[in-house]
């Protein structure tokens, strides 16, 4: 794995990890929240696209069409759910649920080709095992909280088949043209979520505006955007663990930004989370990969 893709993963993660705290000072609905960082991002990057990759576009085929449609729907119910799940339950155990990532898509990985080796297997468990130490006492129990544990196993659930999808297609396709694609279709679910809902698409403060603006330049932008760049490549288990990290970035921005200090569970458990990403990437950075597409 070369220096270059190791410094975009940790951008990416830096970049995610704002998404939390960005969230709590928009005080928006949910699906607001999700629709505009998706709707932005296609603002700027399907125009990009035509104007750059029009042949790309035309010689996509109807099943790379359904595939990069599909994995928009994907992350629409990725942001709806666990955006969601944080209204119902902690954020202690919507964060842990959602970082189960890798362990799914360790599960479907082999339906794209790609099997973890066991070492990097010990590091996703050391990683896990690490996120439900940050989360110490946050489970509680009740109606509302399983609702919202059952929303946020569902958002990780999502997330692992939109990584594994974003993979399997960005060996065919170009950044742009891919990631226009993906964020033009969870646009357009989650708007018709917005109107079924009654969820308001105008009519919230300058502040908010202002950090649906911020969430689509750092969580989508530097976040995604980078992991999808990431993803032609690298391989999809990769950046899957290496998102397990970002409760540890999200507790620093969360002590820094919001005067939040992280309790002794969350030291400990940042540092397992670490030496789990770290035994995890280095195990499978060293897997064969295919050639990248830029």
């Amino acid at each position: 794995m070369d220096r270059r893709d190791l410094l975009l993963l940790v951008v990416g993660v830096t970049a995610v990890s704002f998404s939390a705290v960005l969230v709590r000072e928009a005080d928006a609905p949910s699906f607001a929240v999700a629709f505009y960082r998706c709707a932005m991002a296609s603002v700027i990057l399907v125009p990009l696209g035509l104007l750059r990759h029009r042949d790309e576009y035309r010689r996509l085929s109807p099943r790379q069409w359904r595939l990069a449609v599909g994995s928009g729907v994907v992350l629409a119910a990725h942001f709806a759910t666990w955006i969601s799940s944080l209204s119902f339950t902690t954020v202690a155990a919507s964060a842990v649920l959602v970082q189960t990532l890798p362990l799914w898509v360790a599960a479907f990985g082999r339906f794209v080709g790609e099997r973890p080796t066991r070492r990097a297997l010990t590091g996703m468990a050391i990683a896990v095992v690490g996120t439900v130490i940050i989360a110490g006492g946050g489970f509680r129990g009740g109606s509302r909280a399983v609702l919202g544990d059952l929303l946020a196993l569902a958002g990780a659930i999502f997330a692992a088949i939109y990584v594994l999808l974003g993979r399997s297609l960005r060996q065919q396709l170009s950044l742009v043209t891919y990631s226009s694609i993906v964020y033009a279709a969870a646009a357009c679910v989650l708007g018709v979520v917005m109107l079924v809902s009654g969820t308001a698409f105008l009519g919230y403060p300058s502040e908010t505006w202002l950090m649906f603006v911020l969430i689509t330049a750092g969580p989508q932008f530097l976040g995604h955007t980078t992991f999808n760049y990431l993803l032609g490549h690298v391989r999809a288990s990769i950046v899957a663990v290496a998102l397990l990290a970002e409760p540890v970035g999200a507790t620093i921005l969360a002590w820094v930004i919001l005067g939040e200090p992280p309790g002794a569970a969350t030291v400990i458990g940042g540092a397992v989370v670490l030496i789990g990403v770290y035994v995890a990437i280095a195990a499978e950075s060293r897997a064969v990969d295919v050639a990248p597409v830029e």
